[in-house]
């Protein structure tokens, strides 16, 4: 008996309900050559998520040890039985044919590929700034001849299994920032090939509040100045202080924010105030004795 062509990789902590929609959508993928990996990092209520895989007939469960969302994407890479794995995450909804279009691309010859994150929740502002930054920040950076990317999160990305072991992700990034551009950026350096893939889609269900907003981007903001400043750690001599994208890509990012809607674009200028401010606030924890915090917390 053959093992999965495709494993799925989904990190979950404490959002059962959430994790249910995403199961079914993967549970309804065309590729029948495929297996689900839930990595649970430490929830208060592990019984209700496990309660939620053991009705998804893919699905298997694997225990985390509550050291984010780093550590638990490697511990689903190591559980992984596929030669080609794909990562989303708990509150995403992926179209049925996404996981057959990722391993074709690789199937292809790229190493790895990812395809668009859309906000799946049109009826909040919050949620549409929100996916706005995160898909400019990722597609900006296509290349149009070759679908090269340099950046792709990993709601919607696959990787051979072999290079997802060679290349893992960095355990110090305790939080969900900055670890995946910390990861992209190996990839690439390392010569490896990130695609994107159009087709294959990926909705993105983000419940936020005004609070929850600000905080998100704040913490993206302690993310990458890590990242940044990090860069030393990866043998990228000269990069290792913060550096901004070029005026285009802020235009861009602004521009993209205000075909959402006014009060998108208008979201999307606060959240550059809230990145900045995080970036501050990692910056100071970092160089004045008593103050550090925790990276990217």
């Amino acid at each position: 008996m053959t093992g999965p062509r495709i494993s799925v990789v989904v990190p979950t902590r404490d959002r059962p309900d959430r994790l249910a929609v995403c199961l079914a959508a993967l549970e309804d993928q065309d590729a029948t050559d495929l297996e689900i990996v839930v990595v649970d990092d430490a929830s208060r209520d592990a019984r209700a998520v496990a309660d939620v895989v053991a009705r998804a007939p893919r699905a298997r469960l694997v225990a985390g040890a509550g050291r984010g969302p780093a550590a638990a994407r490697n511990a689903g890479v190591r559980a992984a039985r596929a030669p080609v794995v794909c990562f989303t995450d708990d509150d995403c909804e992926p179209v049925p044919g996404w996981a057959r279009a990722l391993a074709a691309r690789i199937a292809d010859g790229a190493e790895a590929a990812a395809g668009p994150t859309r906000n799946g929740r049109p009826d909040s502002v919050l949620a549409a700034a929100s996916q706005t930054i995160a898909s400019h920040l990722a597609e900006a950076g296509v290349d149009p001849v070759t679908q090269r990317m340099r950046f792709a999160p990993t709601s919607n990305l696959a990787c051979r299994a072999d290079v997802c072991r060679a290349v893992p992700f960095d355990e110090r990034y305790p939080l969900a920032a900055g670890e995946d551009r910390d990861w992209c950026e190996r990839l690439t350096g390392a010569g490896h090939a990130l695609v994107f893939v159009p087709s294959a889609l990926v909705r993105h269900h983000q419940v936020l509040s005004p609070t929850g907003f600000w905080r998100q981007q704040v913490r993206y903001g302690r993310g990458g100045y890590r990242f940044h400043t990090d860069a030393r750690r990866h043998d990228r001599p000269g990069r290792g202080g913060p550096r901004l994208e070029s005026p285009g890509f802020y235009t861009g990012l602004l521009r993209r924010g205000f075909a959402a809607g006014p009060r998108a674009g208008l979201l999307v200028g606060v959240a550059q105030v809230a990145t900045a401010w995080g970036m501050g606030l990692e910056a100071a924890g970092s160089i004045i004795p008593g103050r550090r915090t925790g990276p990217a917390a």
